[in-house]
C-alpha cells in the first residue's frame, strides 16, 4: 500500500512538471546558480607517506637523523621518526643531480638538471632561496658543518656559494678556481673544456683543503688559504698491477716489477671517495672499471715526484678480470673500528663486474699495514639487489668520530624501494668468508602499508567529537597504541628518528576526529587515527579469527564500511564473507556468530582487549561490491557481485533479506543509499486510513541499489518489496561509477515548484515530530538513515547518477516512477573512473571527478558545470595506474586519500577548510633543540680535543636522550662549531689570486729595447711542487717577469753614445777572420732565435689579455645589474 501512495505522489508532481523539465536535457545553467566557486577551492597535499617510486638520490643529516630522498620528477622526500614524512614539490618536474643536508642547520640543498640550485627550509617546509646556474654544474659538495659549498662545472671552474639562512639568500662569493689557473700553477696543460667530475673537502682540515678531480683522469688537492696545488696526481705514466681481484687469496695488490705502463690521461674518473679518516688516501673509480687508491699525503707526492714514478703511491683493484666491464658508478668508505688503525676499512662499490654480469653491491674488506703500497683485500661480498640501482648511502653508527666509521648502510633501488643493512650483520657477513650474501635487507617500514601488504580498497570516516564514539576510540587507540620505531636484528633500532612531532599529538583529552581504514590482499585489516597529519595505527585486525576455522576469512579485502554510532566495522571479501567487528573496548560480548544461509553457529571467545570479531556471514560465494549501515548501526546492507543483496540484522546477527536485485540480471551491485521516511501522511493521505493510523506506522526505509550497467531499483528496506515499476535503466548501455541523493539545497534552475517548496518548508503539526533540516550527503557519516525525511522532502531531492561516459541528474520522483529522463546531462570527453561529492556548512556543495587520464574537475551542483581543473600530475605528480580507483575514499568536508604504489596522499579540496588543523598540528621536521646541543658538544668536544686529545663520546653522550634516546652519529669532532669556519668566509671574499700587473699610464714614455740588450730566460718553467716555499718562489718568479722583460731601462733613460773603447771591448775577438765570420754567424743564429721567442712570448701575452679583457667585459655586464649594496 505504501508502495502505491508514493508512486501516485510521485506521478503527480511529475505530471504537473514534466513539460517544464524535458528541455533541460543539455541545459547549461547561469554562474548565479553554482554552488561552488572557484575562489572557494584550493587543492593541495595535506598528508603524505610513502616513498615516489621514481626516487633516485639519498642525502643524509647525521645529527639531525634526516633521510631525504630525491626524485626524478622534481620532489623530495624528507623522512624523520615516529611517521613523521614531510614532501617537497619543486615548480619544475625536472630529476634532481645533486642533493644534500646543510648539517644540522635546518635547510636541504638540491641541483635539478637544469642546473637550478634550490634551498629548502625544513622548518617551513618551502623553498628558502634559489639561483639558477649558467653553466652545466658536474660536482657539487658541502663542507661538512657549514654554510659554504662547492660548485664545479663543465668548464673546469669551481665555485662557492653561501647560504644566508636568516636573509633568506644564496649567494656566490669571489672566490674562483679556474681550470687556467690551475694550469699555470702547476705547469701542466688542460685540454679546452674539461668538467670538474669531483670536489671533496678533505677530512680533518676544517675546511681549508679541497681536492678537484678532473674527467681526464687529473687529481687537485689544493689548499683554499694559501691558493696553492699541494698535490697533483694522475698526469704521469703509472706502472699498475692488472691483477683482479676476485677472491681474498688474490686480493695482494702489491706491485710487480714486471709491470705494465699506462696514460691516466685517457683515463675518465667515474666516481670517488676518501679511503681514510685523515683524508691521505683516496678511492678513485674509473668509466672502464678501475678502482685506484692514490696516496696524497705530502711526503709520500714528494718522493715520486722527485724519482719520477709513483709506483709506491698507487695502487690498482679490478673486481673483474673480463675485458670489457662496467664503469664504477658509487664509492663509499667505511673506516673499521680497529684501534690505533684508521686505515683498514670497507669499500662500498656499484659497478666494476662484467658487462651482462648480475647486478650486485660489492663490499670490500681492505687492510694495509703501513703504506698504501701494502693494500690487500681481506674479503669480498656481493649483496644482491631487489630491483635496479638508484643509490646508496653510509650511516654511522653511534660513538663515530671519523669518517662513517663501522656504518650501517642504505641501499636505494627501483622503483621506490628503500633497503637498510645495520653494521652488525654486515659485520657478521664479511666475517664469514662468503661471496655470494644471503643477507636479507631490512624494508622500509611504511607507516601505512600499500604494497606489502598490498592494499586493494579504503575508508576515510569522519567522528563527531561530541560524541562517545570519539572518545571511546581515543581510549583505544591509547591501550593499542604500537611502537612506531621497528627493532631490526637483535637491539639495533631503525636509525631515521628525526623530527619533532606537533604538540597536538599529546595534549591531553586528545579525541579521534577521523578515521582511515584499509584492507589488504591478505584479509588483513588497519585503522588508523588521522586525525592529525601524522597518522597513528590504533589496530590490526587480521583476516582469521582466534581459534575459529572459517572458509575464505583470508581472502581479498573488496569493500569497507564503518559506523561511527556503533563503532562497529563491516568487512567484506572476495570469498562473499562479511566480518563484523565491534571497536567498542567496553562490549562484554564474547561470543562469535558464523551464519550461513541454512545455518547459524554461535562460538565463545576469550575476553580480549581492543576490537573484536563479532560474527561472519557465509551467505553467497559472490565477491562483496557494496556494503551499507543504516538504523543507527541496526542493519547492514550487502551487495554481491552476481547481482543479489543482503539485509543483515546487527542486534540478533540474523539474515533479514535475501534477494535479487533485478530479476534475470546479474550486474554486480556496486552502490547502496538508504533513506529512512516517517510522516507518511505528508506523501497521501488515504480515506482508508485515518491519521492516527498513519502517525502509528514504523518510518519506511527506501534503498537505492545501482547495478554496473547502471540500471536503478528502489526497494522497501523493510519487506524487500520493489517501489518502482520497474528498474530505471538507460537508453544506451553505460557503466555505472556512482550514484547519490542530492539534498534540494541549492537551486535547479527552472525546476523549482513553489508548491513543492511551501511543501517542504512547512513548519510542522503538533502531532508531528520535529524534522531534522539539515542535508546529508551520501558519503557522509550522516548518510546513513540516522536522518529521518518527510516524504515530501524525499520527492524534492535529486539522484545523481555518475557513468563513465556521462553524469546525469534525476528528480527522486522520476527515479521511483522509472522515467529515465534527467533534467541536466553532461557527456564527458574522456572516461571517468571515480567521483565524490563534498560540502562546505553542512550543504553538499561540489562534485568531483577522476577521469582515467589523471584528469580531475570539479563541477557545480546542481547544475554539473566545470568549476575547476587540475590533474594528479600536477597536484601529486602521480601518473593514473589501473585499480587506483578501488583505494581512493573521501570525507564529506572534501578531504580525499589516494593511494599509489608506495604513496598515501590526503588532497584538501576547500581552501577555507582545515580539517587537520594546518599548520599548528604539522610536525616539524628540524629539531632546534637538538641542533642547539649538538652546537655545543661540538665545541665542547673541539676545546677537550685540542687540550687532552678526541674524546669520542662527548657528542653522542650530550645529545643522547634527545626524543627519546637520539644519539649524534658520524659528527667530524675536528671541525666544531659554525664559529670555526669564520676564517673560511674572509678568505672567500676574496678572490684567490692577484689581480693582473697594471699596464703602462699614457704619461709614461715608451723606451725602445735593443735586441741585444734582451735577456731571455731560456730555462723551462719550474713544475709543480708539493712544497709551499717553492710554490711560493714560483709565483714570486712569475710575478717579476715584467720587470725581467723591461730590465736595464727605466722610464726616463736616454740612448747614450759609446765611446770607441766600450766598442772594442764588447765586440773585438781574437783570432783570424774566419773565426771572427763564424762568431758573428752564430751571434746572428742566436739572435734570430731570440727573435722568434720574443714573438712567441709576445703572441701568449696578447692572448692573454684578451682573456683579461673579455672576463672584464663580462663581468661589466655581470655588476650593471647590481645595486651598490649588492656589491
Amino acid at each position: 500500500m505504501f508502495a502505491k501512495r508514493l508512486i501516485q505522489k510521485a506521478t503527480q508532481h511529475h505530471l504537473h512538471h514534466h513539460q517544464h523539465h524535458q528541455h533541460q536535457d543539455h541545459h547549461q545553467p547561469n554562474e548565479q546558480h553554482s554552488s561552488v566557486a572557484l575562489t572557494d577551492l584550493d587543492l593541495r597535499i595535506a598528508i603524505h607517506y610513502g616513498i615516489p617510486s621514481t626516487a633516485s638520490i639519498l642525502a643524509f643529516d647525521p645529527i639531525q637523523r634526516l633521510l631525504a630522498i630525491g626524485t626524478l620528477d622534481g620532489r623530495i622526500k624528507v623522512i624523520g621518526g615516529d611517521n613523521i614524512e614531510g614532501l617537497f614539490i619543486s615548480p619544475k618536474q625536472l630529476p634532481y643531480k645533486y642533493l644534500e643536508f646543510l648539517q644540522n642547520q635546518g635547510f636541504l640543498v638540491s641541483i635539478s638538471n637544469d642546473d637550478e640550485i634550490q634551498v629548502w627550509n625544513l622548518e617551513r617546509q618551502c623553498i628558502s632561496c634559489c639561483l639558477h646556474w649558467e653553466s652545466n654544474i658536474t660536482a657539487f659538495s658541502v663542507i661538512s658543518g657549514s654554510n659554504f659549498m662547492y660548485i664545479g662545472d663543465e668548464y673546469g671552474s669551481i665555485s662557492v656559494l653561501k647560504c644566508e639562512a636568516d636573509d633568506g639568500k644564496l649567494l656566490q662569493l669571489p672566490y674562483n678556481i679556474f681550470a687556467k689557473s690551475i694550469s699555470e700553477a702547476g705547469g701542466f696543460s688542460f685540454f679546452n673544456h674539461q668538467p670538474v667530475i669531483g670536489v671533496l673537502p678533505q677530512p680533518c682540515s676544517s675546511g681549508n683543503r679541497v681536492l678537484i678531480a678532473y674527467e681526464n683522469g687529473l687529481i687537485i688537492l689544493w689548499d683554499v688559504s694559501e691558493a696553492q696545488i699541494i698535490v697533483a696526481k694522475g698526469d704521469k705514466n703509472l706502472q699498475l698491477n692488472d691483477r683482479a681481484v676476485d677472491s681474498p687469496s688474490e686480493a695482494d695488490s702489491n706491485l710487480p716489477d714486471d709491470a705494465s705502463e699506462q696514460h691516466l690521461e685517457e683515463k675518465e674518473i667515474s666516481a670517488l671517495c676518501w679511503a681514510s679518516s685523515d683524508g691521505s688516501i683516496l678511492a678513485v673509480g674509473y668509466i672502464d672499471g678501475d678502482i685506484l687508491f692514490w696516496n696524497l699525503s705530502s711526503a709520500a707526492s714528494t718522493k715520486g715526484q722527485q724519482t719520477g714514478s709513483l709506483g709506491n703511491n698507487v695502487v690498482k683493484l679490478q673486481l673483474s678480470s673480463a675485458e670489457r666491464r662496467l664503469p664504477i658508478i658509487v664509492l663509499h668508505w667505511s673506516t673499521s673500528n680497529k684501534p690505533h688503525n684508521d686505515r683498514d676499512g670497507l669499500l662500498f662499490i656499484y659497478g666494476g663486474d662484467a658487462i651482462g654480469s648480475e647486478e650486485v653491491l660489492t663490499i670490500l674488506s681492505l687492510e694495509w699495514s703501513s703504506g698504501v703500497e701494502t693494500l690487500r683485500c681481506a674479503g669480498r661480498v656481493e649483496l644482491t639487489l631487489v630491483g635496479s640501482f638508484a643509490d646508496m648511502i653510509l650511516l654511522p653508527t653511534a660513538g663515530a668520530t671519523g669518517i662513517n666509521q663501522n656504518a650501517s648502510l642504505f641501499v636505494l633501488t627501483n622503483p621506490g624501494q628503500l633497503h637498510f643493512y645495520d653494521d652488525a650483520s654486515l659485520s657478521a657477513l664479511i666475517s664469514q668468508q662468503e661471496r655470494k650474501s644471503s643477507l636479507s635487507a631490512v624494508e622500509f617500514p611504511a607507516a601505512v602499508p600499500t604494497s606489502d601488504p598490498y592494499m586493494t580498497v579504503a575508508k576515510l570516516s569522519f567522528l563527531h567529537t561530541g560524541g562517545n564514539s570519539s572518545k571511546a576510540l581515543s581510549e583505544i587507540a591509547s591501550v593499542m597504541k604500537h611502537v612506531s620505531t621497528p627493532t631490526l636484528t637483535g637491539r639495533a633500532k631503525w636509525p631515521l628518528t628525526g623530527g619533532v612531532p606537533s604538540q597536538l599529538s599529546f595534549a591531553e583529552g586528545k579525541r579521534v576526529e577521523r578515521v582511515y581504514v584499509a584492507g589488504y590482499q591478505d584479509g588483513s585489516v588497519r585503522i588508523w587515527d588521522a586525525t592529525y597529519p601524522v597518522l597513528s595505527l590504533i589496530c590490526v585486525l587480521e583476516g582469521e579469527v582466534q581459534g575459529i576455522k572459517v572458509a575464505g576469512s583470508s581472502a581479498s579485502v573488496s569493500k569497507l564500511d564503518f559506523c561511527h554510532l556503533t563503532l562497529s566495522l563491516a568487512v567484506g571479501n572476495a570469498c562473499g564473507l562479511v566480518r563484523v567487528y565491534d571497536l567498542n573496548d567496553n562490549s562484554d560480548k564474547t561470543s562469535f556468530h558464523f551464519v550461513t544461509e541454512s545455518n547459524q553457529e554461535v562460538h565463545v571467545l576469550p575476553q580480549q582487549k581492543g576490537p573484536q570479531c563479532r560474527a561472519a556471514f557465509c551467505l553467497l560465494n559472490s565477491p562483496i561490491q557494496a556494503l551499507k549501515y543504516t538504523n543507527k548501526g541496526g542493519k547492514l546492507a550487502v551487495g554481491f557481485e552476481c547481482g543479489r543483496v543482503a539485509v543483515l540484522d546487527m542486534n540478533s546477527l540474523s539474515v533479514l533479506l535475501s534477494m535479487d536485485c533485478i530479476s534475470g540480471s546479474s550486474s554486480p551491485v556496486i552502490s547502496i543509499i538508504w533513506k529512512a521516511i516517517t510522516n507518511n501522511h505528508t506523501l497521501v493521505k488515504s480515506p482508508k486510513h485515518s491519521e492516527s493510523e498513519i502517525s502509528n506506522d514504523p518510518p519506511k526505509e527506501l534503498m537505492f541499489i545501482l547495478t554496473k550497467d547502471s540500471k536503478v531499483v528502489v526497494i522497501d528496506g523493510s519487506t524487500g518489496n520493489m517501489i518502482n515499476s520497474g528498474p530505471m535503466h538507460l537508453k544506451k548501455e553505460s557503466t555505472a561509477i556512482s550514484m547519490y541523493v542530492i539534498e534540494d539545497n541549492v537551486p535547479v534552475s527552472g525546476s523549482s515548484n513553489e508548491k513543492l517548496l511551501q511543501s517542504s518548508s512547512e513548519a510542522p503539526t503538533k502531532n508531528e515530530p520535529v524534522q531534522d533540516t539539515v542535508p546529508v550527503g551520501i558519503n557522509s557519516p550522516g548518510s546513513s538513515s540516522e536522518t529521518m525525511y518527510s516524504g515530501a522532502r524525499l520527492l524534492d531531492s535529486h539522484v545523481l547518477l555518475c557513468c563513465e561516459n556521462a553524469l546525469r541528474l534525476y528528480p527522486t520522483k522520476s527515479v521511483i516512477q522509472g522515467d529515465n529522463k534527467p533534467i541536466c546531462k553532461v557527456e564527458l570527453a574522456k572516461p571517468c573512473c571515480w567521483t565524490t561529492i563534498f560540502k562546505k556548512d553542512e550543504k553538499v556543495y561540489g562534485l568531483m571527478l577522476l577521469y582515467q587520464t589523471g584528469a580531475i574537475e570539479i563541477r557545480s551542483l546542481p547544475d554539473l558545470e566545470v568549476v575547476s581543473e587540475s590533474s594528479l600530475m600536477s597536484i601529486l605528480r602521480w601518473a593514473f595506474k589501473a585499480n587506483m580507483d578501488k583505494t581512493i575514499s573521501s570525507s564529506h568536508d572534501g578531504q580525499i586519500a589516494l593511494a599509489n604504489g608506495c604513496e598515501l596522499a590526503f588532497i584538501s579540496l576547500l581552501g577555507g577548510e582545515n580539517g587537520f588543523r594546518i599548520p599548528e598540528s604539522f610536525p616539524c621536521l628540524h629539531d632546534k633543540v637538538l641542533a642547539a646541543a649538538a652546537d655545543a658538544a661540538i665545541g665542547l668536544s673541539s676545546n677537550q680535543k685540542k687540550k687532552q686529545g678526541t674524546a669520542p663520546g662527548v657528542l653522542s653522550g650530550i645529545v643522547k636522550g634527545f626524543k627519546g634516546g637520539k644519539v649524534i652519529h658520524n659528527v667530524d669532532l675536528s671541525a666544531s662549531a659554525k664559529s670555526n669556519f669564520a676564517h673560511l668566509e674572509d678568505i672567500f671574499l676574496r678572490s684567490p689570486f692577484p689581480d693582473p700587473s697594471p699596464t703602462a699610464t699614457d704619461n709614461q714614455e715608451v723606451v725602445e729595447l735593443n735586441i741585444d740588450e734582451i735577456e731571455i730566460d731560456d730555462e723551462p718553467l719550474p713544475v709543480a711542487s708539493t712544497s709551499s716555499r717553492q710554490v711560493k718562489n714560483h709565483k714570486k718568479e712569475k710575478g717579476t717577469e715584467r720587470e725581467r722583460l723591461f730590465q736595464g731601462t727605466t722610464a726616463d733613460i736616454e740612448p747614450r753614445m759609446r765611446t770607441r773603447e766600450e766598442i772594442i771591448a764588447k765586440y773585438r775577438k781574437t783570432g783570424d777572420a774566419s773565426s771572427v765570420a763564424a762568431h758573428a754567424r752564430d751571434k746572428l743564429v742566436e739572435r734570430q732565435e731570440k727573435l722568434e721567442r720574443i714573438s712567441k712570448r709576445t703572441e701568449e701575452l696578447q692572448s692573454g689579455a684578451e682573456d683579461f679583457a673579455s672576463l672584464a667585459n663580462e663581468l661589466v655586464k655581470a655588476m650593471e645589474g647590481r645595486k651598490w649594496y649588492q656589491i
